[in-house]
């Protein structure tokens, strides 16, 4: 079974943008990353399940009027760690869905990326019963690999589509003057 789809996500910017409303994004918003949760929801693994360990989520890069392009990405942790606490017997992380105003530009083991250091995110962790938790976990946008999705909580895409994420969010953020700013993350569940 293959770990990514054949073809990148296909919703058109005003199919998004339906979506996000409920949200709060403002004018202000000039640029902002969107993650949706069980994209190939049907097409993809476990029919009806969302998946963890495989590309089945979009990516979406949104600067409205100015751009919109589509990657294929995870959202979901690549295993289960069921733990409990907020210690080192943590169960794994997994965000939830939302708005949030919580990633900047910076480093990812050594790479370019998208970095939680902006703001705190609220997770669902592994656990018997899962259980939610805030704070600041590391919840970064990078890049995945070709055998698997390379995330513990980490929002990933793809590593053949990486170069033109980062590629675009900097030009982007350099363009709008977001350089040294937060850039929304928004999650939706399909």
């Amino acid at each position: 079974m293959s770990i990514v789809p054949n073809s990148r996500p296909r919703m058109t910017e005003a199919e998004l943008m339906a979506k996000l409303k409920p949200l709060g994004l403002t004018p202000a918003d000039k640029l902002f990353v969107v993650g949706v949760r069980g994209y190939y929801l049907d097409t993809m693994g476990k029919p009806g399940v969302n998946d963890r360990g495989i590309y089945d989520d979009a990516i979406f890069i949104v600067a409205p009027g100015l751009h919109f392009s589509a990657y294929n990405g995870n959202t979901d942790p690549s295993g289960y760690r069921k733990g409990k606490g907020t210690g080192a017997g943590k169960g794994m992380a997994n965000l939830k869905p939302g708005l949030w105003r919580a990633h900047q530009f910076g480093n990812h083991k050594g790479y370019p990326a998208l970095i939680q250091i902006g703001g705190k995110v609220t997770v669902t962790r592994d656990g018997d019963p899962p259980y939610d938790d805030t704070g600041f976990f590391g919840i970064n946008i990078h890049k995945g690999s070709f055998t698997k999705t390379s995330s513990e909580g980490c929002q990933t895409i793809h590593p053949d589509q990486w170069a033109a994420f980062m590629a675009n969010m900097n030009d982007l953020a350099k363009r709008l003057g977001l350089r040294g700013g937060v850039i929304p993350y928004a999650l939706i569940v399909a």
